[in-house]
């Protein structure tokens, strides 16, 4: 085959004819008939991603992503603009580090209104607890490294004197139906039908579709958790009387996939804009009407399916190991972006660390595992682009609350709180986050509460 029948099938002159010319004389050699590789060039111009891992051909699609990134990151390149997007914050006594994270991301090109939550702290890019609406992007880091993070609250008929009568037993169906940590899968996995949606658009996807089957019903480290507690209405809410009920709290993410994922895509944003500042080069965006921002958005609908999935199982085996029912289930996500209208325009809407709390949206904001969460409605606040905070948020680093506490003092607090702790790490003290109530206080504006949660259970990664 001579370059004017290969550039018949697509592929662009420079790197990539000649690499498609050095693999002729292979292609012949397998077999292939001329018609053949005319098929197979113009479905690799078409969608390279999918032939990346073809043992022939896979270097001349690598080679096309590269010539289409490099024009894509020349066309992208965007003179810095005069003023920053407007933006605003909640809260007193924000880590400065946040803020300045949180003005320097409303400086991007495609930026067109942010906002900055009362739990807020430094994040990868973006803060946890920042918010940004875009202009046909979406930026990887500005989701966050575990896409799709949620919380699921069930209400069961359980009689709250069930926490202390049988407190023994409700700890090992806790202990015996979930698991933690990094690295945590089931040598028997469970199925659920996220696992038969099309997991092959993509490469980093279609790779982590065997890790996602065996970590399907498990939870993360860090502050990921499995709980029980005391869900407190003050007043009738939808099925539920004014009471007390004993109810289940979790909080975990898409796990090793998500994050891996996330990566993979955030390396192709940060290809695309290698001449952003430096104290923006976490921020660069895909294009939604690019490839890989429709592969991205797609991979990161599919991770938020993935997550719900992790969390639907946990609630059921604790549902059906406790032999009680469900009289309600709520839930929320966070760490997503979603298409929205804003000042009458689409725009992407990440928030990072956020609650939606869009008019009427039943969200769950937790505390720590010794003080409570809120079940709460949003109020649909515009300069918060229908936001809340999506937890207590940190006060200090992980690493600075190791070397602060010690279990002998969290412990007692916990006695205190009437919780029992089965497992945690000493980095998820209570004093390690700021206090609850006053960042629901500070948001008064744009939540409602509806309950009060107190833990009573707790198991954390340790």
């Amino acid at each position: 085959m001579k370059a004017k029948d290969i550039r018949k099938a697509g592929v662009p002159a420079g790197p990539a004819l000649k690499q498609a010319l050095s693999l002729m004389g292979p292609a012949s050699q397998a077999g292939l008939k001329k018609k053949q590789i005319m098929a197979r060039l113009s479905a690799i111009v078409a969608t390279p991603n999918a032939f990346l891992d073809d043992p022939l051909f896979g270097p001349l699609a690598k080679t096309i992503n590269e010539e289409r990134a490099s024009a894509a990151a020349a066309s992208n390149k965007a003179p810095e603009r005069s003023e920053p997007a407007p933006w605003r914050m909640w809260g007193a006594d924000l880590d400065p580090a946040a803020i300045d994270q949180m003005r320097n991301a409303c400086n991007l090109p495609v930026a067109v209104q942010g906002a900055l939550m009362p739990d807020a702290h430094l994040g990868y890019g973006l803060p946890i607890g920042g918010v940004l609406a875009t202009d046909n992007a979406v930026i990887p880091y500005a989701v966050g490294v575990d896409i799709a993070c949620r919380m699921m609250l069930t209400v069961t008929d359980m009689p709250v004197n069930s926490l202390d009568r049988n407190r023994d037993a409700l700890s090992r169906a806790l202990e015996s139906e979930t698991l933690f940590g990094a690295g945590g899968a089931f040598s028997k996995p469970h199925d659920h039908p996220v696992m038969h949606r099309d997991w092959d658009f993509s490469p980093v996807v279609r790779q982590n579709k065997g890790k996602a089957q065996s970590q399907l019903g498990t939870s993360g480290s860090g502050n990921h958790f499995v709980e029980y507690g005391v869900l407190s209405l003050t007043n009738d809410w939808e099925r539920l009387r004014a009471g007390d009920y004993l109810a289940i709290l979790s909080h975990s993410g898409s796990r090793g996939p998500g994050s891996t994922i996330a990566t993979y895509y955030w390396k192709q944003a940060m290809a695309l804009h290698k001449g952003l500042p430096k104290q923006l080069q976490h921020l660069g965006w895909l294009p939604l009407d690019s490839d890989p921002g429709r592969e991205y958005w797609q991979a990161m609908q599919l991770m938020g399916e993935f997550a719900a999935a992790n969390h639907e199982i946990i609630h059921r085996k604790m549902i059906r190991a406790l032999k009680t029912q469900a009289l309600m289930q709520i839930e929320n996500h966070h760490n997503f972006a979603w298409k929205e209208t804003h000042g009458g325009r689409e725009v992407v809407v990440h928030r990072k660390g956020a609650t939606p709390a869009g008019p009427g949206a039943i969200g769950m904001i937790p505390g720590s595992m010794a003080t409570p969460g809120f079940l709460v409605r949003g109020k649909g606040e515009p300069d918060s682009l229908n936001s809340a905070s999506h937890g207590a948020g940190r006060v200090m680093s992980r690493s600075a609350a190791k070397n602060t506490f010690a279990w002998s003092n969290v412990k007692k607090e916990l006695e205190v709180a009437g919780v029992t702790l089965l497992s945690a790490g000493i980095d998820e003290a209570p004093n390690a986050y700021k206090d609850i109530r006053k960042v629901m206080r500070e948001q008064a504006d744009l939540v409602e509460i509806i309950a009060q949660f107190d833990p009573k259970i707790v198991k954390m990664a340790q």
